[in-house]
């Protein structure tokens, strides 16, 4: 699929999460298909977009924000949640203190996104298995006391990477279309109420 060609809809997707914990590894890994073991910390942010087939067919172009993680940049990264469709919050299972801000994160979320946003968890590094902080069982316990669905992932292995990715473009899609029907369902009505 090239630039410029039909599309359905546009999806924002942002990810977010501590500095290091692999967002722009993750990103690249499903842009590019390439993983370089060291990166440059993301200043401010870093923009992506891919244009992705759905399963029943229709083409979306998706719009990839990778924010910077750093303290500092969090208020920068307030004002690219207007109009995100979805968030992918990834922690680093070798470093627990990124699983330990997760709750930080989605308050920051629920505090300055749209209640209709769609949000997986990303449990990164899982091919870092003799230095791993965090178990399965407690990112499965995060994920289900914060209702979200989790994916266990390795940008450099190349593990889940594609799937959390569809998962959530698909579920964005389906939030998207039931909006749709619900504003079209209250034109009619507002048609039968006017005649």
């Amino acid at each position: 699929m090239t630039e410029g060609a039909n599309t359905d809809f546009a999806f924002k997707i942002l990810l977010l999460g501590d500095s290091s914990v692999g967002k722009t590894c993750f990103l690249k890994r499903y842009t590019d298909n390439t993983f370089q073991d060291a990166y440059l910390s993301t200043i401010g942010f870093d923009f992506k977009f891919k244009f992705v087939t759905l399963d029943n067919g229709k083409t979306v172009k998706v719009q990839l924000w990778d924010t910077a993680g750093q303290e500092r940049f969090r208020t920068i990264a307030k004002s690219y949640y207007k109009g995100a469709h979805g968030i992918i919050l990834i922690y680093d299972v070798t470093n627990r203190k990124t699983y330990d801000n997760i709750k930080k994160w989605l308050n920051q979320i629920r505090d300055e996104a749209s209640n209709r946003i769609s949000i997986i968890l990303v449990a990164n590094k899982i091919d870092c298995e003799d230095t791993r902080q965090v178990t399965k069982e407690e990112g499965e316990a995060l994920a289900k006391a914060s209702n979200l669905p989790i994916f266990e992932a390795s940008a450099k292995d190349s593990i889940n990477v594609n799937e959390s990715f569809q998962f959530l473009i698909e579920k964005i899609n389906e939030n998207v279309s039931n909006i749709i029907t619900q504003n079209v369902t209250k034109l009619n009505n507002n048609k039968k109420q006017n005649r």
